[in-house]
């Protein structure tokens, strides 16, 4: 055949959205490249199998180490990104969060015409199947990712709540309403006590169409570029070669790692870096893999007392019956992943904008669940929502297979070293108040023997770990942004028939969860794809 009108490479976030969208036109022909499987597995489905997802790297998880980090104790850190349909949205935590509307108002001002808020509304409410509705304007009731509020009856969450208000902070009724600021109740990509994954809400519904061909563990290995247009796509099936005619665009949907990490392989990038990597360059873009942005986070834990919490309520044989009454009933807690209430703050007085996040679980959570805690307690995850540092994604060598080298850069400038530093005493001076005095049971994390600005931050160094929302590797910038990997068309910069769509490409990263915007993206480029 004369090949597909759209080639998407990567069934993740961005890919099933996009591969579903595009294929809504009959006469368009739409073929989806996945290297893992199909995720349709209870661990996937059932929320509470989150922990076990991102922990270990497996057929869902690629399982990504960063280079050693100099300004962390030149630790390496673990990586979790989502491997088969659904991509990230099929480990993540479930969190459904957009933003601030400065966030995108920012990118306008970059020159990206058409990011910003009021121009990225309109796809936030078309995705959503949100539990509010649209009584404000806000948000959408009938698009295909449902949203529900979390269904846990613990009171730890309310308590939470309180807390922060008994702090000085503010409350909010729905983050991603008209005040993001404050405590309260996060939205989940949860339906019916079903993780609600990108492959769930998007491409399921869209595989019986004639149109689209979607094939599993397919491992992307290069675009093929000739004469400054893709005109095909290699990959593995196992290790058999194949490839597929790209007619139209080749769509490229791997994510901050790996898209970068393709777009190398096929000689697209800094030419002397890729001579390096024994890759002949085919096209010059400076940009790729630079300007790596993530969220860094530091976990302080507590112990508790008369709170049912992810140990009390999976410990011994709980465990199989939590599993058995999912899977024979749809019920139980196996419905929650125990993360539902938090926070979003400013670190000090005269900003626009939240730069903290919290997230309060009702787990101790030590190295990303790798570390079996037995015993009740809870932790609030708190992580910088704007650093300054930035780092780079860039391939080790022409193996396709290999995985690329992350270097994070965490902490490499003052502002970011701060705002953690104010993480800490904030999450101390919540944790301490009376709404919490019922539950909490001494802090064990960072513990007594960390007090002084110097003692927090060294702990910080010994600690921190990413919360998973790696962006910016295949930056949008306008004309004349010499590191911009693609327009405002997401359009690759100086080729034809190549784009990029999914977080690689934001700018700047959004001052919250990652995989809401994620999905807007891929909105928003199926519409300019079919304007095209």
């Amino acid at each position: 055949m004369a090949g597909y009108d759209y080639v998407v490479i990567g069934g993740g976030s961005a890919g099933c959205a996009l591969a579903a969208r595009l294929s809504e036109d009959p006469a368009a022909s739409v073929c989806l490249l996945e290297a893992g499987g199909a995720n349709k597995e209870m661990l996937v489905r059932m929320p509470a199998g989150v922990g076990s997802l991102i922990k270990a790297k497996n057929k869902h998880n690629w399982g990504f180490w960063t280079e050693p980090e100099p300004h962390l104790d030149n630790r390496r850190l673990w990586w979790p990104r989502g491997r088969g349909l659904g991509g990230s949205s099929a480990i993540n935590g479930m969190i459904y969060m957009r933003g601030h509307p400065q966030d995108y108002d920012e990118w306008r001002q970059f020159g990206l015409a058409g990011w910003s808020w009021d121009d990225v509304l309109p796809y936030f409410r078309r995705l959503e199947g949100h539990h509010r509705g649209p009584s404000d304007g806000l948000h959408g009731a009938d698009g295909p990712l449902r949203i529900s509020a979390g269904e846990s009856d613990s009171p730890f969450h309310d308590a939470l709540v309180a807390a922060g208000q008994q702090a000085g902070y503010p409350a909010t009724s729905d983050f991603n309403g008209a005040v993001m600021e404050g405590f309260g109740h996060y939205d989940l990509t949860i339906a019916d006590g079903q993780r609600w994954s990108t492959a769930a809400a998007y491409l399921r519904p869209a595989l019986a169409r004639s149109n689209l061909t979607v094939i599993t563990d397919a491992r992307t290995t290069r675009i093929v570029i000739e004469h400054g247009r893709a005109v095909a796509v290699e990959y593995l099936v196992g290790n058999r070669p194949a490839r597929v005619e790209v007619a139209g665009e080749a769509l490229l949907c791997a994510g901050a790692v790996q898209s970068p990490q393709i777009l190398q392989l096929s000689g697209v990038g800094d030419p002397a870096r890729l001579k390096d990597s024994g890759v002949r360059a085919v096209h010059e873009l400076p940009g790729v893999g630079e300007n790596l942005q993530d969220h860094l986070d530091i976990i302080m834990h507590w112990r508790c007392h008369g709170l049912t919490t992810a140990y009390s309520a999976t410990k011994g044989l709980r465990q199989l019956k939590v599993g058995l009454e999912y899977l024979l009933r749809g019920t139980g807690y196996g419905r929650q992943q125990f993360l539902e209430s938090g926070a979003f703050l400013c670190s000090r007085a005269g900003l626009s904008r939240p730069d903290i996040q919290i997230h309060g679980v009702l787990a101790i959570m030590r190295d990303h669940g790798k570390v079996q805690v037995k015993e009740d307690g809870f932790s609030f995850h708190l992580c910088q929502l704007r650093p300054e540092s930035r780092g780079r994604v860039t391939i080790a060598s022409n193996d396709p297979l290999a995985d690329p080298l992350i270097f994070a850069n965490y902490l490499s400038q003052p502002e970011d070293v701060r705002v953690m530093r104010e993480c800490v005493k904030i999450g101390r001076e919540v944790a301490a108040q009376a709404a919490l005095d019922p539950y909490r049971d001494g802090e064990l994390s960072p513990g007594a023997d960390v007090r002084s600005d110097a003692e927090i931050d060294a702990w910080v160094r010994r600690t921190a770990e990413t919360i998973y929302h790696p962006v910016g590797t295949c930056k949008m910038g306008a004309d004349g942004d010499r590191m911009a990997v693609v327009d405002a068309q997401l359009k690759v910069r100086g080729l034809e028939g190549l784009r990029v769509v999914d977080a690689s490409v934001m700018p700047t990263l959004v001052g919250s969860n990652t995989n809401a915007p994620t999905i807007m993206i891929a909105e928003k480029a199926a519409d300019m794809i079919r304007a095209a």
